[in-house]
């Protein structure tokens, strides 16, 4: 049994992993509907909360069926994460996760995400520091380090159960590497299997099938897994690797008719959370993942891309359904 805290969570719970402008409470309903065990919502800086700027207040919203639900915060400055992990508590999530991974240039300049790799003391101190003030578990998410000459993820770890966090979400991949190259899981196990650590230790990086994420919980022993990009547009496959690790049965893809269907629904209710402008923009992320693998798709994406409204949107889906039926 693996627990965050008091949380208890089933064998190799699947985590979805936080991602901006996709994760949010709409997406997350879908996710833990097809299987997804515990979801995290969209990073939100510390002095955003401070501020009360409405996008940050709005992205800790969530529903009961959301739980078990970690808001994660970041940020440069220990005494605004100290207040942004307060505030987060009176949210009433299951738990606080500290975004110690984000490459992004925009938050690493500011000297937030994965820029903390590079100053692990200024790390380890806000990590106690949020822990302190806080009664709910934190939890910290980061990667193998800041380049391939400083892959440091055992003291970092080290480090942050020291400070008092509960789990820890490794991506398998340099602050440097971005998102590109192949994710490395070496480390993550090397982690894991330390003598030393003793919290539950969850794998992040390249998870895009069932069979994929069997071969990383069997070799690298794993207390769950944590999947991010491979689900946008596919929430189906927390329903396939759940299936294959406990029954090792393979599930087809969707029919092309409960992609749409689950398209719409997900669509609609993006759209009385946020607004239809907002969606229509954000929901571009989505489309590829959606229909992958259909032949000759392409020329239906630029036009769901270019929709103006929820209408048009709603008549090229019907016209993908006719096309593909027998798909």
């Amino acid at each position: 049994m693996v627990r965050i805290g008091t949380t208890e969570l089933g064998d190799c719970p699947l985590i979805m992993a936080p991602m901006e402008d996709i994760t949010d409470s709409p997406f997350r309903i879908l996710c833990k509907s097809f299987g997804a065990e515990v979801v995290v919502t969209e990073f939100i800086s510390s002095e955003g909360l401070i501020r009360e700027a409405a996008k940050s207040r709005m992205k800790m919203s969530f529903t009961e069926e959301e739980r078990p639900i970690g808001i994660q915060i970041f940020g440069h400055d220990i005494e605004s994460m100290k207040q942004a992990a307060r505030l987060a508590e009176e949210a009433q999530p299951d738990f606080i996760d500290l975004n110690y991974g984000c490459p992004v240039r925009k938050v690493v300049s500011k000297g937030g995400g994965a820029a903390l790799l590079k100053d692990l003391p200024k790390m380890e101190a806000m990590t106690r520091e949020v822990v302190r003030s806080t009664r709910l578990p934190v939890t910290a998410k980061t990667r193998l380090g800041w380049d391939e000459e400083h892959k440091n993820i055992l003291e970092i770890t080290e480090r942050l159960q020291d400070a008092g966090i509960a789990a820890i979400a490794i991506h398998a991949r340099t602050r440097v590497q971005g998102y590109g190259g192949k994710a490395d899981w070496t480390l993550i196990g090397e982690v894991k299997n330390h003598p030393r650590i003793h919290i539950p230790v969850f794998g992040n990086g390249d998870i895009n099938s069932a069979p994929v994420a069997r071969e990383m919980k069997e070799r690298y022993n794993v207390d769950g897994l944590m999947i991010g990009r491979a689900a946008v547009g596919n929430p189906w496959l927390f329903r396939e690797i759940r299936e294959y690790l406990d029954q090792g049965s393979l599930i087809p893809p969707p029919p092309v008719e409960e992609r749409v269907r689950i398209l719409r629904l997900h669509l609609d209710r993006s759209i009385a959370y946020k607004g239809e402008r907002r969606t229509l923009l954000e929901f571009r992320k989505f489309y590829t993942g959606y229909f992958r693998g259909l032949q000759g798709f392409k020329s239906f994406r630029m036009k769901l891309m270019g929709a103006a409204g929820r209408g048009e949107i709603d008549r090229i889906l019907q016209e993908i359904e006719q096309i593909y039926f027998d798909s």
